[in-house]
Formats: C-alpha cells, structure tokens, sequence
C-alpha cells in the first residue's frame, strides 16, 4: 500500500470474510489487512451488528464468531473501536440520506479517528468516509 501506515476501520461483512473466508475479500483490502505496519480497527458496532443480525436469523453461522469474538480479534492482531459520545453526534448529523445506523457509526468513526473503511459497499462514499477494497 505504498509503504505508508494505514488505520483500517474493518466494515462487519469484511470482518467477517477475514476471519472466515479471506478470498471473498478484495485483493487491496486483503493486502492491507494482512500487512503487520497497519493498524486494525473494529468497531463496537460490528460486535452489536453481528449480534442483532444472528439473533434475527441471518446470521446464522456467526455464533462461534460471536462466542470467541475477542479471541478472533486477537487473531487480526485488531483493535476494539468504542463508539463515543462524538462518534454518535456526527453519525447522527451526518446529512446523507443513508439510513444504516451502523454504516453510519463507521463512516463517522473513520473521519474522526483518520482511518480508512474496509468494505466494498459504496455507501460509505456518499457518507464522506474514505473506503478501501
């Protein structure tokens, strides 16, 4: 990735191809997430998507994720992003009419902390957050 150190803001599908299916990532977000220079965030966010999607039914398999989650960020060598109370007030205000709650936590995360978000929905451009795929 041009030899700079990146801040990664791990969207949940791309979390979830990381830990599970890596070759369903794109070959750039796959490189920087594998490079040891990068740092790896994943929000709290992802946890509580994950969470709310398995208990609804279409997550299934996410279970065992969500059981050793800790662990798999371990694994990443990721790093737990709280949501803040600053984080919460530009997501909210964010004038984009993208209704994704936690798309819009991400991109409002990402602008705040300098990183870049990991994912291959376009969404997060027209929410001004920088997006690697």
């Amino acid at each position: 990735m041009g030899g700079s150190v990146l801040k990664l803001l791990l969207d949940t599908h791309t979390l979830l191809w990381a830990i599970g299916d890596p070759d369903k990532l794109g070959r750039r977000a796959r490189l920087a997430i594998v490079d040891p220079a990068n740092v790896r965030l994943v929000s709290s966010a992802t946890a509580w998507e994950i969470a709310i999607k398995h208990r609804l039914g279409r997550l299934p398999e996410a279970e065992v994720i969500l059981s050793a989650f800790g662990r798999h960020l371990r694994t990443l060598r990721a790093t737990e992003l709280p949501i803040t109370c600053e984080h919460a007030i530009l997501a909210g205000g964010l004038p984009h009419p993208h209704r994704d709650p936690f798309d819009r936590v991400l991109a409002a995360q990402a602008m705040l902390e300098g990183a870049v978000v990991v994912s291959n929905d376009r969404a997060f451009d027209g929410l001004g957050a920088p997006r690697l795929w």
